[in-house]
């Protein structure tokens, strides 16, 4: 699944391609996760120029001259591409073509990628808010014994991290993901909030340097830890991983567990 940072340099790469463009014609061949009938969306969004391209949370909010929003979350497989007059892609969820022919489509084999027109506000807030800090953090953790790695991973109270980058995340600020939210010491918080922020940016400008630029698809290779053709962390410990639900988790003896 794209993570926040790929979504960062899709929205700018999306943006530079697309915006100033008018919608010739929506298509949506698979509309079972659209929140409006085709038709709604279609009149909301045909002949409307594209003003901007963002990243919110984990989906690209796409913001037209009339004010509608189409949000577009990939899920766990959904992938973006160009093409020019014709949209030939299998598995289309929803094609956007263009006033000058080109257009762009949101392909999932598994049919799970949601476009919504015009979603409503979320509680919480975003990875790089300057409001997440160690404060906001302090106050989320103080009454949860839940483990730390889950609580990151909860869109309700941070959105835009992922599995992967909340493990590398928990790496760099040496805290052992299996620790209970409530017994990391405010020292530790801090260094949680700090490596947040440093991760994610660090992340994208890899991303920008080596991928400049893609619109689809993650790019791990760069990962310290959340990494499958490591075997040690760049400072020499053995990595680790846990399976549990589904999901992978990969850590190091540096990593101190607050239990």
């Amino acid at each position: 699944m794209p993570e926040l940072p790929d979504l960062q340099v899709f929205s700018r790469n999306l943006g530079k391609a697309l915006t100033g463009k008018k919608v010739k014609a929506v298509n949506v061949p698979n509309s079972k996760k659209l929140n409006v009938p085709v038709k709604t969306l279609q009149k909301s969004l045909e002949g409307q120029e594209l003003q901007k391209i963002e990243r919110v949370g984990k989906e690209l909010h796409f913001t037209f001259r009339n004010g509608d929003v189409l949000a577009l979350h990939l899920m766990l497989r959904g992938r973006l591409h160009y093409f020019e007059q014709k949209n030939t892609h299998q598995h289309t969820i929803i094609s956007l073509l263009f006033d000058d022919d080109t257009g762009l489509a949101m392909t999932d084999g598994f049919g799970q990628a949601t476009p919504t027109l015009n979603p409503g506000p979320r509680e919480s807030i975003d990875a790089l808010s300057p409001e997440m800090d160690a404060g906001f953090l302090k106050e989320q953790f103080s009454g949860s014994r839940a483990a730390v790695k889950n609580l990151l991973l909860d869109q309700d109270i941070i959105r835009g991290i992922g599995n992967a980058y909340a493990d590398e995340i928990l790496w760099e600020a040496r805290i052992s993901p299996f620790s209970a939210a409530n017994k990391i010491p405010a020292s530790k918080v801090k260094a949680l909030a700090k490596a947040i922020r440093q991760v994610l940016q660090q992340a994208e400008k890899q991303i920008r340097k080596f991928h400049p630029d893609i619109i689809s698809g993650e790019v791990r290779d760069f990962m310290q830890i959340h990494n499958p053709r490591q075997t040690h962390s760049p400072t020499g410990a053995a990595i680790h991983h846990k399976a549990s639900g589904g999901r992978k988790t990969y850590y190091t003896d540096e990593q101190e567990l607050f239990e």
